[in-house]
């Protein structure tokens, strides 16, 4: 009996694409070729899973040409490069890895904000330029985090982690919006306070944005949002890109309407609004927030994990459609 075949279709670990090859007839991508999309669907010929990152996007289109494809394994906690509606429609099951990278983004998060906060990079840029010759009391000065407010934008695992850090280790007073108010015994620990999306905005001297990329959550802070914001506050994304309009953050940090920004996110990447590269007050981070070896290695032992107990008739520990189990035969 012939085994299913599947994609890998970036390059990961060669322990984990040896771990599939117990299982599966594989097609890996050790060169990290990022295919196009007719490239994708022709690789995707014959294959009942695909084990994916974020650069590939499985839509209709893609579905539709391979419709011997039962599941798709993404390595990422987010998966706004599935089309899930139409994935349910063909009774494809797409996964995800959450929780594994929880406490390492919070960790990242909270370090982007702090940075932003204190103006490290544009301190370092001065020095590693030659620049720093004699101290001055207003040298670099930044924004204090111990004890200010940290607002939160969307309050799932990960904004809960960096609210404990936040509340816990720097004795934050923590504020945050998100689709439905926690539980009575979750914000307890924090003293987290739920307040409307505009309390949030005008309130928060550090706001960090955790929120999933949806269509409505598209733009979520425009020019609109930035202009409720302190003039002495900072943005930090790590989130997703097309969270935050690129361009108009640009502008409200040119001017100064905020003081600063971290983002590790960004709308088209890996391509960056030109505008944000010509900026002082903006830390700038190539998407890393989940970037430990540790992590890294959870989240493709994951998504492995999903692939293998999907097309051997067990139940994936994460999948993002449940209701198309079991799936189809073969």
């Amino acid at each position: 009996m012939s085994r299913p075949a599947v994609l890998v279709a970036r390059a990961v670990f060669p322990e984990t694409v040896a771990r599939l090859r117990e299982h599966f007839d594989v097609e890996d991508n050790p060169g990290d070729i990022i295919f196009t999309k007719p490239q994708l669907i022709e690789r995707l010929h014959g294959k009942a899973g695909a084990f994916t990152t974020g650069s590939e996007r499985i839509d209709a289109q893609v579905l539709d040409a391979n419709p011997q494809l039962r599941v798709v394994a993404n390595m990422a906690v987010g998966y706004n490069n599935f089309d899930v509606e139409a994935c349910t429609a063909r009774g494809v099951l797409a996964t995800n890895t959450p929780d594994v990278l929880t406490e390492t983004t919070a960790d990242f998060g909270f370090a982007l904000m702090m940075a932003t906060a204190r103006r490290m990079a544009e301190s370092e840029h001065f020095l590693r330029r030659g620049e720093w010759t004699r101290w001055a009391y207003d040298m670099f000065t930044g924004s204090d985090v111990h004890g200010a407010t940290l607002g939160i934008l969307g309050m799932g695992r990960i904004g809960q982690a960096i609210a404990r850090r936040g509340a816990l280790g720097f004795g934050m007073k923590v504020i945050y919006h998100n689709r439905s108010r926690l539980a009575a015994e979750q914000e307890a620990p924090l003293g987290a306070r739920y307040v409307d999306k505009a309390t949030l905005l005008r309130e928060a001297d550090h706001l960090v944005l955790v929120l999933p990329y949806s269509a409505s959550s598209h733009h979520a802070i425009g020019a609109a949002e930035l202009a409720q914001m302190k003039p002495t506050a900072t943005l930090t994304n790590v989130a997703r890109g097309g969270i935050v309009d690129d361009a108009a953050l640009a502008v409200a940090l040119r001017e100064r309407r905020i003081a600063a920004a971290g983002l590790d996110v960004f709308e088209g990447e890996p391509q960056v609004h030109p505008d944000l590269l010509t900026l002082p007050n903006v830390v700038l981070t190539p998407h890393i927030a989940s970037a430990t070896v540790a992590t890294r290695r959870a989240m493709a032992e994951l998504a492995a994990d999903n692939l293998i107990a999907a097309l051997s008739g067990g139940k994936p520990p994460a999948p993002i459609n449940p209701q198309v189990l079991p799936l189809r035969p073969a």
